[in-house]
């Protein structure tokens, strides 16, 4: 019986030296699992699958779609009056077309919607011309409806904006480009693993799950990346791979790792002096900025739960009084314990973007975003008509003081 419990050890420690420590590498198809699989351990985890992470990117289906298809609401007008769009839906799909000229002599384009980008304050959508990736020329948006994509010049059809590997990079966890010198959006379809999925922050799973079951689980690594037990700015920079600009490539697209120097695949520039910040701007640069990250060891984590949604604004200013107190507030004379749970409202404003901007027949509609510049804002009010800050008081915790 010892002999035997001797050659088990030592077939294990044998493994281990075998298998050494684990050489982590980008998510692809060879070494990701599933979602399903990662949660038939980790079911606590589940709710991840509706937040606006994972559902960044998916296929097109009735419960995806924002927009109204239905007859009546499936028009937009543009200040061109000989072009306007029809949203359609039909048993094939769903489809965009641009009609253009006077009854009844009309030109038709009509494109198929293979992806929709986004699931909460609008979306994009997504179409293949042969392997090639395409935007296509109207969105969605929660607060205004059926508008013109980003950028998009209102009265002029275009078909022809080009989904670079880098768009990708943060709405999915993995497509294979195909190389082309002359141009950046081709891909192949099959085998791309859409939305943001656990494999994106925690590495590719199948050695993990593999290990997880074998006999040997309890000496072999444990081949998965927790990000809780990297470094803070490791930690930062599995947020920054897209919240941390627009930087162009260094690398091939996809080939980041987690838990790696976010610097390997593209250069973090420093933020703008400005108190403006977008979806699609440099958000981790601005949160470096204030001064509660930088008199703390505060991460992203700190605030956010990635596995689950949060839309709670009063939950996540309940955050902030875990190194401030209420008291210290310099309106808390005047306003007491009504100022419990408006911190972010106060020192995170919501602000129109800059850069997600949908030019209309009426004027151009702004997005609106929250800026992760942590600091006093007197020039602004909270939508909600909460009481604001001045940078006159000087108890306010503006100079990110810990108490």
């Amino acid at each position: 019986m010892l002999a035997v419990l001797l050659l088990l050890i030592a077939g294990a420690l044998t493994a281990r030296l075998i298998v050494g420590r684990y050489q982590h590498e980008p998510v692809g198809l060879a070494n990701a699992v599933s979602d399903a699989t990662c949660i038939s351990c980790h079911q606590s985890k589940a709710s991840f699958q509706q937040t606006a992470h994972h559902l960044s990117l998916r296929l097109p289906a009735p419960g995806t779609m924002l927009g109204d298809f239905g007859s009546g609401s499936n028009v937009l007008r543009t200040s061109n009056p000989q072009l306007h769009y029809r949203m359609d839906s039909t048993a094939t799909g769903f489809y965009q077309i641009a009609v253009q000229g006077r009854a009844p002599d009309t030109t038709v384009r009509s494109e198929r919607v293979a992806y929709v980008a986004g699931s909460r304050k609008g979306q994009s959508y997504l179409y293949w011309r042969g392997d090639s990736l395409y935007q296509l020329p109207v969105s969605y948006w929660s607060d205004l409806g059926w508008a013109n994509s980003p950028a998009y010049p209102d009265g002029r059809a275009n078909f022809d904006r080009q989904i670079p590997p880098r768009c990708l990079e943060c709405h999915a966890t993995w497509f294979e480009s195909v190389p082309d010198s002359h141009v950046v959006n081709r891909y192949r379809a099959s085998g791309a693993i859409l939305g943001i999925s656990c494999e994106t922050c925690h590495g590719g799973g199948r050695a993990h799950a593999r290990r997880a079951r074998s006999v040997l689980r309890a000496v072999l690594p444990t081949a998965i990346v927790n990000p809780v037990r990297l470094p803070r700015e490791r930690q930062v920079d599995g947020c920054a791979l897209c919240h941390g600009g627009t930087e162009p490539l260094r690398t091939p697209p996809f080939s980041h790792v987690p838990g790696q120097p976010v610097e390997k695949q593209f250069r973090l520039a420093a933020a703008p002096d400005t108190d403006r910040v977008d979806v699609h701007g440099n958000q981790v640069s601005l949160l470096r900025r204030s001064q509660c990250f930088r008199q703390s060891h505060m991460t992203c984590a700190t605030c956010h739960d990635v596995h689950r949604e949060q839309r709670d604004v009063t939950e996540l200013s309940g955050r902030c009084l875990s190194c401030h107190t209420v008291q210290n507030c310099g309106l808390f004379p005047q306003y007491g314990q009504a100022l419990v749970g408006r911190c972010v409202d106060c020192h995170m404003p919501v602000v129109p973007s800059v850069a997600i901007v949908a030019n209309e027949a009426k004027g151009q509609f702004h997005v609106k975003v929250r800026t992760h510049w942590i600091k006093v804002y007197p020039e602004l009010r909270t939508l909600s008509g909460n009481p604001q800050a001045t940078s006159d008081q000087p108890n306010h915790p503006k100079n990110g003081q810990r108490q």
